[in-house]
């Protein structure tokens, strides 16, 4: 989420030997003259490469070169269609209202796919690769995510191989976009879901033949993969759109940001994701240095950095232990020293930049004295070597986990830890592999009480997956869901539902007020703050533009060249 001098430099290089070093020559490599090839590192490699199993940002960034969505919100943070020949509406009569089933307003939408979109393998995309996603997805063992736009379409109908219309149980504000809904080869797929649906995510060919290119249809498909080291992408002859520059793309997880920075200074690596890559202060200090040979660019946006507590915890189901653990941080000194006040510190999940944020929202200053208080309010009071203990004699103490190998997300726990050891609060530090911390660790919410991580959000995101309470994940529903801090409010689930159905802007605004107020109040997560992302590439790259949101940049991946 640094370095000068030749020492330092040795240094780095001598850390990405042992990170795994500098990609050896390769005729890939040798073919870098006429710039053919591009290679991106970023921080982490998927835990899976399924589109709708388990949320990660590595996946999200990858597949997008290789897959499109139906909808998504462009870099302007305008909804635009993309599987999709114009984005339907009420205005245009591809969108209807009407009574569902279970006699509430709903709505059928009527999509239509591009006349030439094929899979890799050259089989046509139909109506019914989005019939068996939705279909898989409903299933409830398949542990699709996110489970509620399953639930929420409750019937697609193939008008044609070309046309489906979507009926919705619900009329929301977001009823014509279908970001989520993947599209998955029917013909492949199948008949290994319908075989065991339970078993289907260890078994799918994303993962036991990735390389298959009837999985792909963006403007590159997956030649290869090594697992943990890299992605190597190539050029989908099937593409129908705009003829993407590069033959070839590769993607390389370097995890430890030391050994990132070190193969790009050596060539090893030829840009750095700006999703995926240096953090902000990181890439401030990296701009001093070589701003000269690249260019390096801060995008502010939705990428939200908290910690979420695991409210099964028995210290941490109290309010008043929740709320003192925020007091005790002084969040503004650590965005003014670390990151020289170019990001915001985060009051709730909403970032300031969006529309529905409320500057009114309940917040935590630092204030060290009153989360003294608080704790021994509710019980905890300073032991002989300060750390705080109960009645029966327990120590208030944590286990604060995140993803190894982040420099600046290390250096920031240790603050952490340090302001919370002032309060009487021990936390220990225990770090590990991006892909073993979010397949396993936070999405079966196995952390013992806090996880440091970042959500990447679109505009005006309803927060349904990760604060309503049917989305706690549990072996019962295979893991499904991302409320991973186990957090139950009957007031927050009846807001999620009406926020979603409001079509009155107004109306919705006040809504959001009141969602955001009791996150900043009830405290499930401690909000830390809102990151810039350091986008470092070459200045020979041409047409990346940072969309500041959840969809990656890699989505345009095809407007990308090479130029001066």
């Amino acid at each position: 989420m640094i370095r000068a001098g030749s020492r330092a430099l040795a240094a780095l290089l001598f850390a990405a030997l042992m990170a795994g070093g500098t990609a050896p020559a390769s005729p890939a490599r040798a073919q870098a003259a006429p710039r053919e090839t591009l290679t991106i590192g970023i921080t982490q490699f998927p835990s899976t490469f399924h589109p709708a199993i388990e949320s990660m940002a590595a996946k999200s960034y990858i597949l997008a070169m290789a897959r499109r969505p139906i909808t998504t919100y462009g870099p302007d943070w305008a909804l635009t269609c993309m599987m999709c020949v114009r984005l339907p509406t009420i205005e245009n009569g591809d969108a209807v209202p009407e009574i569902a089933p279970n006699g509430r307003p709903g709505v059928r939408v009527t999509y239509r796919l591009p006349p030439e979109a094929r899979w890799g393998d050259g089989t046509p995309i139909t109506a019914r690769d989005i019939l068996f996603a939705w279909e898989a997805g409903r299933h409830p063992q398949s542990g699709f995510g996110p489970s509620e736009l399953y639930r929420t379409i409750h019937r697609i109908t193939v008008e044609d191989p070309r046309s489906f219309t979507v009926h919705a149980d619900k009329l929301t504000f977001q009823y014509n976009a279908l970001n989520d809904l993947p599209i998955l080869p029917e013909h492949l797929e199948r008949a290994a879901f319908e075989q065991d649906p339970r078993g289907y995510r260890n078994r799918t060919r994303y993962d036991t033949e990735t390389a298959h290119p009837g999985l792909w249809f963006g403007p590159y498909r997956i030649a290869s993969v090594a697992t943990g080291s890299h992605v190597v992408l190539e050029r989908n002859p099937h593409w129908w759109g705009a003829r993407p520059h590069f033959n070839r793309i590769i993607v390389r997880a370097i995890e430890n940001t030391a050994a990132l920075e070190a193969n790009l200074l050596s060539g090893g690596i030829d840009m750095i994701a700006g999703e995926l890559g240096l953090s902000l202060d990181q890439g401030i200090a990296f701009e001093k240095r070589h701003g000269a040979r690249f260019r390096v660019a801060f995008k502010p946006g939705l990428v939200y950095e908290h910690i979420d507590l695991n409210l099964d915890n028995p210290a941490l189901q109290d309010r008043r232990v929740r709320q003192a653990l925020l007091l005790a941080l002084d969040r503004a000194q650590i965005v003014a020293r670390l990151f020289e006040n170019r990001q915001p510190v985060a009051g709730s999940f909403v970032n300031p930049l969006d529309w529905v944020h409320d500057p009114a929202t309940p917040a935590w200053a630092h204030d060290a004295a009153r989360a003294r208080a608080l704790l021994e309010e509710a019980g905890w009071r300073p032991g002989p070597d300060g750390i705080r203990r109960n009645e029966a004699g327990a120590r208030l103490s944590f286990e604060l986990m995140s993803t190894a190998g982040n420099r600046s997300r290390e250096l920031v726990q240790q603050v952490l830890q340090a302001q919370w050891r002032a309060v009487g609060v021990e936390v220990r530090i225990r770090n590990e592999p991006p892909r073993v911390f979010f397949s396993e660790t936070v999405s079966r919410r196995r952390f013992q009480g806090m996880a440091l991580f970042a959500w990447l959000s679109s505009p005006e995101n309803v927060p349904r997956t990760t604060l309503h309470s049917t989305q706690i994940p549990t072996a019962g529903n295979n893991w499904s869901g991302q409320n991973y801090t186990g957090f139950r409010s009957a007031e927050m689930d009846a807001l999620i539902e009406a926020v979603e159905i409001e079509l009155d802007r107004d109306k919705r605004r006040a809504l959001w007020s009141r969602i955001q107020a009791i996150y900043a109040t009830e405290l499930p997560v401690l909000p830390l703050f809102f990151r810039a992302d350091t986008f470092v590439t070459p200045r020979w790259l041409q047409g990346l533009v940072p969309t500041g949101h959840q969809f990656a940049s890699t989505l345009w991946v095809e407007q990308w060249r090479v130029g001066n």
